[in-house]
């Protein structure tokens, strides 16, 4: 092992044992009426993990999920691209989106619910509202800070607009898209969730929002260790994937 590798390993043991401490005094001020400690809620998270009727909730997430995030990325980008390349567009539109991001989303979920109904439309449409703006900016940024000489150097090769924007401008601005996409991911998998305990029978969300109604501290804090593993292995995947990237 090399030293920087064990360096990292040493890093991670530490920050997990700091958090599980912080945990433990957590559950020590403020008792199991809020929060279950660390080893107890890690023994019925596995015990979740090992029921059938468990997996029918992470499916239900998992496919509005990936939905979702697949809808913020292709028209994230894409509006990010062409909104990058049309400069009085772009300035335009920059503002107004960022301004629309500051909304909170919650108070749009009527309006979602009067579109969509009760149903896997619903959380999808959730979803993509909390994860295509930052995706957009983050595309339409890159786009603009392009050096001009990637856009002169396509037309003095005579390239189509289409060979513009794949053979030149998204290799060029494809590390901001890996971070805008990293920010996209989360906001978007927040979004499911949301969506989830607003209006839904079944999902990761569902299950927490009803261990809250029962009062089942256990369901409540072991979903939500699940959730926090889930978009922290993601985040190092997609980070690990940037770095190798540039």
């Amino acid at each position: 092992m090399t030293r920087g590798r064990y360096d990292s390993l040493i890093d991670g043991v530490v920050t997990v044992v700091v958090m599980l401490a912080a945990w433990q005094g957590l559950f020590a001020y403020a008792g199991d009426v809020a929060i279950t400690p660390p080893f107890t809620t890690i023994a019925y998270a596995a015990a979740l993990l090992g029921s059938e009727t468990f997996w029918p909730h992470v499916g239900a997430t998992l496919l509005a999920f990936v939905e979702a995030l697949a809808i913020s990325t292709v028209l994230g980008i894409a509006l990010g691209l062409w909104l990058g390349l049309r400069r009085f567009a772009g300035d335009v539109a920059e503002p107004m989106l960022a301004a629309l991001y500051t909304i909170p989303k919650v108070t749009l979920y009527p309006v979602i619910l009067l579109l969509f109904g009760l149903n896997l439309s619903a959380k999808v449409a959730f979803g993509v509202i909390h994860g295509l703006i930052p995706i957009v900016l983050f595309t339409l940024a890159a786009v603009r800070n392009l050096p001009p000489v990637y856009r002169r150097a396509a037309r003095a090769l005579h390239l189509t607009p289409w060979q513009t924007v794949t053979r030149v401008l998204a290799p060029a601005v494809m590390p901001e898209i890996i971070s805008g996409l990293r920010i996209g991911f989360a906001v978007t998998f927040l979004g499911v969730l949301i969506g989830e305990m607003f209006a839904s029978q079944r999902g990761l969300g569902f299950l927490v929002i009803n261990g809250i109604n029962s009062h089942n501290v256990r369901l409540t804090t072991a979903v939500t260790m699940l959730i926090i593993l889930f978009a922290v292995g993601a985040n190092g995947a997609l980070l690990a994937f940037a770095r190798r990237r540039n």
